[in-house]
């Protein structure tokens, strides 16, 4: 019987699932009790700024190297925090 390889990628894994049958696998394959796979958590929110705040905004997270949303989701959580 066939055995499902080990496969370290996403891409590998569908090329793989493209050529083959699930139903060529059966006995590898086991019934799941609970989910495996937990929904985010997280919400997306956007945030109207005037151009010249958008700019330094953008020039600090640059300086940092970082992006413009890791910079205000840091702000965010030391306000929530601190309040």
């Amino acid at each position: 019987m066939n055995k499902i390889p080990k496969i370290d990628s996403i891409e590998e894994l569908a090329r793989f699932w493209d050529t083959h049958d699930i139903v060529d696998f059966e006995e590898d394959l086991e019934e799941v009790e609970e989910p495996i796979f937990e929904r985010n958590t997280e919400s997306v929110m956007r945030i109207r700024l005037p151009a010249e705040q958008a700019e330094a905004l953008k020039r600090l997270a640059m300086s940092r190297g970082v992006d413009e949303a890791d910079i205000v989701e840091e702000w965010v959580r030391e306000k929530l925090r601190a309040s």
